[in-house]
């Protein structure tokens, strides 16, 4: 009989199972991935490599020294002690960060429009304080611009009602407000020193919410051509919820991370983030066998670095609040492994 190995769930709970067991699950993860991406699936020596990951009975796992890659943040340093930019000091001086990212509690362009001054404040102090980069983050959360909370009719509510024409109209409308907010924000603490700034989770309401995050990042391009921009993607097929936007002539609804990848940098950006769901009901090695098969086919197209998304619920990386660094270092070793990945 064989021995049962200690592995997670997505949730982050503890699953026993066999070596094989294990091994059915990575080839059950990279089919079901290709049948849905339309992608080639992991190799033989992929699997048996991540096999060798997950089957290990060690803690941690870790890649081989001289494979290390750098780590990017969206929004680092929840301030347990005192202000955020002390934070951002703990990251750089008791974590080792290679950067971080400060950031205003209501994660979003357009709330942090209305208090700009004050972040680059905070921007300035941080860039006083801290050695290593500081990029400004937010989402593009296009949400924020329909009703209640905003001036364009709410596609969510227009849409179920089958007013389509309205629900599109709509959206259209909160892309072009969306643009100005993410562009004016981002410009402002980009002069207030910022090293570069993340347009984290783009896509998040769907096609409108990418093509916002698109033309804003062409327009920051245009006016300033060392900006960083790093663009974090929301999941890894992007929802069709307009279905008819197009970014220089190709259609954004559908877009897997080859795709993604593949607009991100036409518009201009320097750091390209895939993004993978979990599915909380299978284990680890499923959801990363799934992740890596739709990541795999976007390093054959990247010509910026691409940074794997391992953080909760994503990547692999089980959705819990505190998730198990059995689990997470799993997960990113096994990007750095298959994936030749730039960072994560």
């Amino acid at each position: 009989m064989e021995p049962r190995i200690v592995t997670r769930q997505g949730d982050g709970s503890a699953a026993l199972l066999t070596r094989s067991q294990i091994r059915s699950e990575l080839e059950e993860g990279t089919r079901a991935a290709a049948a849905r991406a339309r992608a080639p699936e992991l190799g033989a020596d992929e699997l048996d490599h991540l096999l060798d990951i997950f089957a290990s009975r060690a803690r941690f796992s870790a890649v081989d020294i001289g494979d290390e890659v750098v780590l990017s943040f969206d929004g680092s340093g929840t301030p347990q002690q005192g202000s955020r930019v002390d934070a951002l000091v703990q990251y750089e001086q008791c974590l080792g960060a290679d950067s971080c990212e400060l950031y205003h509690i209501d994660y979003s362009y357009k709330a942090v429009k209305t208090i700009v001054g004050a972040e680059q404040q905070a921007m300035k102090e941080a860039q006083e304080r801290v050695t290593i980069p500081v990029h400004y983050g937010a989402q593009p959360d296009l949400g924020r611009y329909s009703y209640p909370d905003g001036p364009c009719g709410n596609w969510s509510e227009l849409l179920p009602a089958m007013r389509i024409d309205e629900a599109r109209a709509a959206q259209e409308q909160a892309v072009e407000l969306a643009v100005e907010d993410m562009a004016h924000v981002a410009g402002e603490l980009y002069e207030a020193g910022a090293d570069g700034v993340n347009f984290d989770t783009a896509g998040a309401a769907g096609d409108a919410d990418l093509l916002a995050t698109l033309l804003a990042v062409e327009r920051l391009r245009a006016k300033y051509p060392a900006m960083g921009i790093m663009v974090g993607m929301a999941a890894e097929i992007v929802l069709g919820t307009h279905g008819e936007l197009e970014y220089r002539g190709v259609r954004l609804a559908g877009l897997k991370p080859e795709g993604q990848c593949r607009m991100v940098q036409e518009a201009g950006a320097t750091i390209y983030g895939p993004a993978v769901n979990v599915n909380t009901s299978r284990t680890v090695a499923w959801n990363v066998a799934r992740a890596l098969t739709f990541m795999k086919p976007c390093m054959d197209v990247a010509r910026i670095p691409v940074h794997a998304n391992v953080g909760m619920g994503v990547g692999g990386v089980p959705m819990n609040a505190f998730s198990p660094v059995d689990a997470v270092s799993r997960c990113s070793r096994a990007c750095v492994d298959v994936l030749k990945c730039d960072g994560l």
